[in-house]
């Protein structure tokens, strides 16, 4: 009996009649090091993609240091996904370098992918087949796959093996799609969006597991959201895209060291990153920390991503109408 994708196309057979893995020769990545021993997860270098006329990446120089979780925030639109495929292989750059756990997802896709575990914002599940199903299909896949592993988080969680997909929960098919990817002991997992359709429980429960992984497994996370307070309690990184570019790269405790938010009206201020508007409507500049810098506090997370997604933009007026509607839908 066949199965049947939840956008409907055609499913796997069910695992009692798997498919034949794939003709891939699968191996352990090496762990890429940079100076200092620093290991490097994800290292690019003028990265830039173009779909027809539109740049969705442009000259991307980054590199994600192994461990710990990185938010990569940014609007709709901002490049967060098209970075993310490019690291799982599933697009090619049209120009720039990349390099995932030392490899080259365009010249050693296989040795790439084995180093990646995926999370779609929507998870891949196929209506008919039963969780358990998905990990014995998953593992036809992936000769490294750890069942068990990705069992025993699911049971933890009370998600029951033998229910179809179709009967679990929105929150639930997330956990099952982020266990299938912990299953692979890849030692890095990109999340592109997953919290965007969950409830707050749903998105609770699901950072638990990650920040779990990561502490206790190891893994590195890259973990895509345009809605900062979502990735805030989590996160150890901050990666803020802006219109295909690296607007900010810093870990989190450096980025609110490094920031300030200045009294109404700085517009010359020391430092001035931008001026953005809360949500009242009232603008404020966010600059970076200094000494003569006339900053009244500290800036929260929240108002570094604002005032770094304002920068490349004109300077707004203030009370102009839907400015600042706009401007903070970022992080609503």
């Amino acid at each position: 009996m066949s199965g049947e994708s939840r956008n409907g196309g055609p499913g796997p057979r069910r695992c009692r009649r798997r498919r034949s893995a794939p003709t891939m020769t699968w191996r352990a990545a090496p762990m890429p090091s940079l100076e200092g021993g620093i290991v490097a997860a994800i290292e690019t270098s003028g990265l830039s993609k173009r779909y027809r006329r539109t740049w969705a990446l442009s000259e991307v120089d980054l590199t994600v240091h192994a461990g710990g979780i990185t938010a990569l925030v940014g609007p709709n639109g901002a490049g967060k996904s098209t970075l993310l495929k490019l690291c799982v292989g599933f697009e090619r750059p049209t120009a720039g370098s990349l390099r995932v756990w030392g490899l080259d997802p365009t010249r050693d896709r296989a040795g790439a992918v084995a180093s990646v575990g995926y999370v779609p914002q929507d998870p891949s599940l196929y209506r008919e087949l039963t969780v358990e199903e998905h990990l014995g299909f998953a593992a036809s896949l992936r000769p490294r796959f750890d069942a068990e592993h990705a069992r025993s988080r699911l049971r933890r969680l009370q998600i029951p093996l033998s229910a179809p997909a179709t009967d679990l929960s929105g929150g639930q098919q997330a956990q099952v799609s982020l266990a299938i990817a912990l299953g692979t002991r890849a030692p890095v997992l990109l999340l592109d969006e997953p919290l965007a359709n969950l409830d707050p429980l749903a998105r609770r429960e699901f950072l638990t597991v990650l920040g779990e992984a990561v502490r206790v497994d190891g893994v590195t996370a890259v973990l895509a959201s345009h809605v900062v307070a979502e990735v805030e309690p989590v996160c150890d990184r901050l990666l803020v895209l802006g219109q295909g570019r690296v607007l900010l790269h810093e870990t989190v405790g450096q980025s609110l060291a490094h920031h300030r938010v200045a009294p109404e009206g700085a517009v010359d201020a020391p430092g001035l990153v931008a001026l953005f508007p809360d949500r009242a409507g009232a603008f404020h500049a966010l600059v970076r920390a200094s000494a003569d810098a006339p900053a009244t506090r500290p800036a929260t997370m929240e108002e570094i991503v604002m005032g770094y997604l304002s920068a490349g933009r004109a300077v707004p007026t203030p009370g102009a109408p839907g400015e600042a509607a706009a401007a903070v839908a970022v992080a609503s």
